[in-house]
């Protein structure tokens, strides 16, 4: 059985630019902005993009996948940044952020699922174990409630985002969390 190499390290810079330039370029323009123009602003050739991502369905998938990993990534870090509650709260700012991304990029999602892809079919999961692990940090610190289920919470987030959606909304977004936050302190 082969197994798959490790991208050289230029060729991973390459990857994840043409991740974050698609992540912006679906957002902006939907699923019609060209590959050539995707790459021109990645700054790489199109053959290069191709490698990597051999159809547009590719790397719409790849480019949505990309952000809920950054995102759920975050919390080993944040937890050895900060106490539980704050790294919990910076996470529900990062989560409004990544969900106003999937909203951007909605027309390209829609155009995907369209096609045949499902770029949502680990999410839910992925998005419930980072909640349950900040929960269980506040709680094993003695910060946050004992009878908090990790999907009440994630839908109590994604409810505020849909609320707020929009830059507009960012500050009320902002203070809605901290009401949140502070259902799910314990109470001394």
């Amino acid at each position: 059985m082969a197994t798959e190499r490790p991208l050289r390290a230029d060729a991973q810079r390459n990857r994840d630019r043409l991740l974050e330039v698609a992540v912006r370029a679906f957002s902006r323009d939907g699923p019609d902005v060209t590959l050539d123009a995707i790459a021109k602003e990645a700054g790489v050739g199109i053959g290069t993009l191709y490698r990597h991502f051999p159809t547009r369905e590719a790397l719409i998938d790849a480019a949505y996948r990309n952000e809920l990993a950054r995102l759920c990534d975050s919390v080993g870090d944040l937890l050895r940044d900060m106490p539980p509650d704050q790294a919990l709260r910076t996470w529900m700012d990062r989560f409004v952020d990544y969900m106003t991304t999937k909203r951007g990029m909605g027309d390209a999602l829609r155009a995907l699922i369209a096609s045949g892809g499902n770029p949502f079919s680990e999410s839910r999961d992925q998005l419930t174990a980072a909640v349950s692990t900040l929960l269980r940090a506040g709680v094993a610190a003695g910060l946050l409630r004992t009878d908090i289920e990790p999907d009440d919470v994630l839908v109590g987030f994604s409810g505020v985002s849909l609320a707020t959606a929009g830059p507009e909304r960012r500050e009320q977004a902002g203070r809605l969390l901290d009401l949140f936050m502070d259902g799910l302190r314990r109470q001394r």
